[in-house]
């Protein structure tokens, strides 16, 4: 990966997750390194005065069995069996009278670089800790004692030096520096290759969407194999590509089906008015002509506003006023039109209702939807086939009504098109009762619309029954 790549890629997504995360992980190192100085630190100091103090007990010992003679015997002699691991004295001795003047220091010259002319200032006291600075500021290091009143009254003063400590930590900050840089420059690398990784679903969806913005609908964004959040957003933009791809077909295909509907009125409305333009002050061919005009536009008008619920349906902006009313309410009204043009053809329509059923919806669009599968049974009924049932009853949370007859019936090849608008069947192609081909389209819409379902079972010769399952 080029630092060209990385400057030319600055500004994405995947550029800046890559530079939060190594920050983060930086700054975690950071006060990770913080909090273990602080305890290396407090742990070295810590074991240097517990060794002061066992080394001051030792000599305050020595000191009470002989005095101070004996004292610098036993120190020289600690010396001498470390001198082959030591160059210089590990210790700072000093010996004090009881006002605090200085008797006597071990080996003063090792300790010249501090300011051991301070000691006398400073009050000393049994367990207190004195530290003294370096007499040269660019050493950082000072010289750390506690002292200890000797039996005779008189003051023993045992310390250290801080310099090896703090080489100690001198060396770990230098360690951590390496480690930290070599660490911050694989946090990022690693970060923004990750980050590339996990967000390879957003750049192909990205070019997807540059794909379909030139036209190229059939284009899917690649399905990843993980299930996270990635990957069901690219499961969802799959499935809204292809129902829009549906929609859009579905669209084209009506619009060249309305095209077609629409010629064939048009033309006769055409040919009804050159007609009338020909006939001279004919009144009733005026008539005629006017009649006829009515009738194509309520044809047209029928159509049109057929199409245009069940475009509001589908897309979810149709209008719904849902009460609360009993379904009887709704079934017998219906039932009692419909009973008209049913003795027409000297067909009878039954019901049979559950008592107290109650449904939540919208009256006006649910009775539109029983019209049309009583008008559709009425038509492909014939009177020694049986009356029309229509039926309703609860099951669970669910109202069910149900239209059925025994008439033709549908060829079991048609039934996954009767819901298409403006399709007709083989019963309709016959040339009797032609209608609209939009009647179930639009039956269905209204009860999707209402979060409902429908469903239709039919043989041929048979009849069919139709079922709408809202929810009560």
């Amino acid at each position: 990966m080029s630092l060209r790549h990385l400057i030319r890629n600055n500004k994405t997504l995947g550029f800046k997750l890559a530079l939060w995360y190594s920050g983060f992980f930086f700054f975690s190192v950071l006060l990770l390194f913080v909090l273990t100085y602080f305890f290396l630190y407090h742990t070295l100091q810590r074991d240097d005065h517990r060794v002061i103090k066992t080394e001051i007990n030792e000599t305050a010992s020595e000191y009470k069995q002989g005095g101070l003679a004996r004292a610098s015997s036993h120190i020289k002699d600690n010396l001498l069996k470390n001198e082959k691991f030591r160059k210089r004295s590990h210790f700072f001795y000093r010996f004090a009278q009881e006002d605090n003047n200085t008797v006597k220091i071990i080996f003063p010259h090792q300790w010249a670089k501090f300011e051991l002319s301070t000691l006398e200032t400073v009050p000393p006291g049994e367990g207190k800790w004195i530290t003294v600075q370096s007499k040269k500021e660019k050493h950082e290091y000072s010289l750390e004692l506690t002292s200890k009143r000797l039996p005779d009254g008189n003051w023993l003063q045992v310390g250290m030096s801080t310099e090896s400590r703090l080489r100690v930590l001198d060396r770990f900050l230098e360690s951590f520096m390496y480690v930290g840089i070599f660490l911050l420059l694989a946090s990022f690398v690693g970060g923004y290759c990750f980050s590339r990784w996990a967000l390879s679903p957003i750049r192909h969806l990205i070019q997807t969407v540059r794909t379909i913005e030139k036209g190229d609908m059939d284009a899917r964004v690649p399905q990843p194999k993980t299930y996270d959040e990635l990957g069901e957003l690219v499961r969802l933009f799959n499935s809204m590509l292809a129902k829009i791809q549906t929609l859009i077909q579905g669209m084209k295909n009506s619009l060249d089906n309305v095209a077609h509907e629409l010629r064939t009125p048009m033309t006769r409305m055409h040919n009804i008015a050159e007609t009338a333009l020909r006939s001279e002050n004919d009144k009733e061919k005026y008539k005629e002509a006017l009649e006829g005009f009515v009738e194509e536009s309520d044809r047209i008008l029928k159509m049109l506003n057929s199409l245009m619920d069940i475009s509001e349906a589908q897309t979810g902006v149709m209008n719904l006023d849902l009460k609360e009313f009993n379904i009887k309410d709704l079934i017998d009204p219906v039932v009692e039109v419909y009973s008209f043009l049913a003795e027409e053809k000297d067909l009878d329509i039954l019901t049979e209702i559950d008592d107290d059923i109650v449904l939540y919806a919208d009256f006006n669009r649910i009775s539109q939807v029983l019209a049309n599968l009583l008008d559709n049974a009425i038509k492909f009924s014939l009177p020694e086939t049986g009356p029309i049932y229509v039926r309703v009853w609860q099951f669970d949370a669910e109202v069910v009504i149900a239209v059925s007859d025994s008439g033709k019936g549908i060829e079991e090849k048609e039934l996954p098109n009767i819901w298409d608008r403006l399709y007709r069947g083989s019963i309709n192609q016959d040339g009797v009762n032609k209608g609209l081909g939009l009647g179930l389209a639009q039956v269905r819409a209204i009860v999707s619309a209402h979060d409902g379902w429908v469903d239709v079972s039919s043989k041929s010769n048979q009849g069919s029954v139709f079922s709408i399952h809202l929810p009560q």
